[in-house]
């Protein structure tokens, strides 16, 4: 009967062991932030700034593993995949809501597998065009494009590449404006730059962070920053609202998002910890330099945001008649 009940008392002791470790208080093992791009752009900074100042919070390493390709849908999918449990963090820009507007299937649906955590930081983009071009502002980009449209010769303006947000950003200032520009894609914006630098290519929308450099150095011409209002990065740039086109509006974010079914608990505190560190001041002063502005807003205004995205982007595909190539 005693070693019954011994083994009876064992036994309890072993059932309540998982029990013990499922409770155990998050975060208990490292995080691993997918990032979604190459390492050395805006996102990868941007996710490495946040992993590097969550660990001291944590009492975890914070991992990061960069997954690009595809219009950052590998990152995205690698994630939607995951374990519902906090510890895989998806570190993604807007493309995520630029996708669904383009490609028919993803591996995931944006809406219903991801949970957001929050928008942490935006990054507005700069119109920005050749010095050689006769253009000091939006107004004198829609006569001069006009013009050229008229004689048969549009004004040529490159992208990163189909369906990215400076492709979707100048495409947008197209459809609104009502004029005719012609699309010169590359395969990364870093090319795209090159070749506008050197006049190839005279117009160029892209992230403040990315062109700011060669307007300082006078390489390139700065006539409108696509916030609604003016950028702290670049204050001396009207918008494109300012400058005679109501209502535009485009920006690239930076946010984090987890698996559909991470417990409200984990996702609170992950929300909690990363909204503290992007608001403290070395933070903000560290992205601000990068062309960041904090935004550090709440799951709920996040989700928001992307469903006006997607919703914003599809009209316009459908608009331009984009499909990917």
């Amino acid at each position: 009967m005693k070693h019954t009940k011994g083994l009876l008392a064992g036994c309890s002791i072993l059932l309540t062991v998982p029990a013990a470790l499922a409770q155990a208080p998050y975060p208990s093992q490292p995080i691993r932030f997918i990032v979604t791009t190459a390492p050395g752009g805006g996102l990868d900074n941007f996710g490495r700034l946040v992993a590097r100042e969550l660990i001291a919070r944590a009492g975890q390493q914070v991992i990061v593993d960069n997954r690009p390709g595809a219009g950052t849908t590998i990152g995205s999918t690698a994630v939607a995949r995951s374990k519902p449990d906090g510890y895989t963090v998806l570190v993604n820009t807007s493309a995520l809501a630029i996708s669904p507007a383009i490609y028919d299937k993803l591996p995931y649906d944006t809406l219903r597998d991801l949970e957001p955590v929050t928008m942490g930081a935006a990054a507005p983009n700069l119109l920005v065009v050749h010095p050689s071009l006769p253009v000091k502002s939006v107004k004198d980009l829609l006569t001069l494009a006009k013009t050229r449209a008229s004689q048969g010769e549009p004004i040529l303006y490159a992208s990163g590449g189909n369906g990215t947000n400076g492709h979707l950003a100048a495409e947008l200032f197209i459809n609104m404006a009502q004029i005719r520009l012609t699309h010169v894609p590359y395969k990364s914006g870093s090319l795209a730059t090159v070749d506008v630098i050197a006049g190839q290519v005279p117009v160029f929308i892209d992230t403040v962070s990315s062109v700011r450099p060669h307007v300082s150095s006078g390489k390139l011409r700065a006539i409108a920053v696509s916030s609604a209002r003016r950028s702290t990065a670049a204050p001396g740039i009207p918008t494109f609202i300012e400058s005679g086109v109501p209502g535009y509006e485009s920006a690239q974010w930076y946010g984090l998002l987890v698996p559909a079914g991470t417990p409200p608990d984990i996702i609170a505190w992950l929300h909690r910890e990363v909204t503290a560190l992007l608001r403290a001041t070395a933070v903000k002063d560290r992205l601000a330099a990068e062309g960041m502005e904090v935004v550090a807003n709440s799951p709920e205004e996040f989700a928001a945001m992307i469903r006006a995205d997607i919703a914003k982007w599809t009209r316009l595909v459908k608009a331009i008649g984009l499909s990917p190539s």
